[in-house]
């Protein structure tokens, strides 16, 4: 009998099994990639729900109040930063509450904060800080501080909790990973100066009183500190349209991003590097939550279409808006709303990726929302 002899496989034989686990990664890792995304989106989606969830336990603690930090009546203790302040320690015989970050060994009396008494803090507990506040304050303000120890508390207590970061944010995990385990309220160890807040935010027209983002039909914006109760905080039932209004948002480009540090900032927040915001390209699709409690991804696009449609609508009844504010900065006749596709008075709009072309992104919504919590930043059609 003769002996069969082992044979090899051949170069052809080699070549086609490895064409073919070629194929079959090319077309894995794609669907991996797409299953891995979308699990992202999955847990962003759960962030916003927790966070939804801690509002709406807030609400039923304070009368359904939205979550407030600044003094309700702060306007009537003198006419800007400058003097409501020191107005409202003279009266009151204590300074303005601060933003508390949370209690760590070595900070000021063990907790870490932003004392209202300090001028380049002022601003901080605003929901938004308007031209003609402290310069290194405009368009910043309590709308990005969601993980600060007044709301905090009704989460988990920690300044750094991972429901406050979307798993897609790089920049902003890269910064606050070490911080994620740590036990307490609030750690040192991402820097004592330098506070890395949360993905998302909350929208800060819907935090003032809806007269200061009043439409141009009503009379048009008003800088909050030339009229009582501007500052107070409204409640959650007077969202008019709460299936159309937006309440959190993923605050960075995250979803189809083709850029992660925006080159037009020096420096950044997150070690040097400062995304893109959300408003930054048509093709940014923020998971958002709205008022209604529901959760869904609202892309730019979206928004300006229906931004778009509201003002053709309304322009028909004899005075045309938009769905987002254009006169909170260089007050007084805004060409923009004559259709100038360059407006005034944008979220960072100088800073976005989309610029300089007829593909630009030009929005703020969200950030101003025309009418605030009474207005809307998507159409039902």
């Amino acid at each position: 009998m003769k002996k069969s002899i082992p044979r090899g496989f051949t170069i052809i034989e080699l070549l086609v099994v490895v064409s073919i686990i070629a194929l079959l990664i090319g077309i894995l890792l794609p669907a991996i990639g797409k299953a891995r995304d979308q699990a992202k989106l999955t847990q962003s989606k759960t962030n916003l729900r927790n966070l939804g969830t801690a509002h709406a336990t807030y609400a039923a603690e304070w009368n359904d109040r939205q979550i407030t930090f600044v003094d309700d009546n702060l306007s009537r203790y003198g006419l800007d930063e400058q003097t409501a302040y020191p107005g409202y320690e003279r009266h009151n015989g204590v300074t303005h509450p601060p933003m508390v970050l949370g209690y760590a060994s070595g900070g000021n009396g063990g907790f870490w904060k932003y004392p209202m008494s300090w001028p380049g803090n002022w601003g901080l507990n605003q929901p938004m800080v308007f031209d003609g506040g402290p310069p290194h304050l405009v368009n910043f303000g309590s709308f990005r501080m969601a993980n600060c120890k007044q709301f905090s508390q009704y989460v988990s207590g920690k300044f750094y909790d991972p429901v406050f970061y979307a798993p897609k944010d790089k920049a902003a995990w890269t910064a606050v990973e070490e911080c994620l385990d740590d036990p307490g309220e609030f750690c040192i160890a991402a820097g004592n100066s330098d506070c890395y807040w949360s993905s998302y935010c909350l929208s800060p027209a819907a935090m003032f009183s809806p007269d200061v983002m009043r439409n141009i039909r009503d009379g048009g914006w008003q800088d909050p500190w030339t009229f009582f109760s501007s500052f107070r905080s409204p409640s959650m039932s007077q969202a008019q349209y709460p299936q159309l209004k937006t309440h959190m948002l993923e605050h960075h480009w995250l979803q189809n991003a083709r850029a992660e540090c925006n080159s037009f900032w020096d420096g950044g927040t997150f070690n040097g590097c400062e995304p893109y915001y959300f408003n930054a390209s048509r093709d940014s699709t923020p998971m958002t939550l709205f008022y209604d409690g529901h959760i869904e991804p609202f892309g730019v696009g979206e928004a300006m279409k229906s931004s778009a449609r509201h003002f053709a609508q309304t322009s028909e009844q004899g005075t045309g808006f938009h769905l987002w504010h254009r006169h909170t900065i260089n007050k007084g006749t805004d060409p923009a709303e004559a259709g100038d596709p360059w407006p005034v008075g944008g979220y960072f709009m100088e800073m976005i990726y989309d610029k300089g072309s007829t593909y630009d992104a030009i929005t703020s919504f969200h950030v101003l929302t025309t009418d605030g919590i009474l207005g809307r930043d998507k159409t039902g059609g």
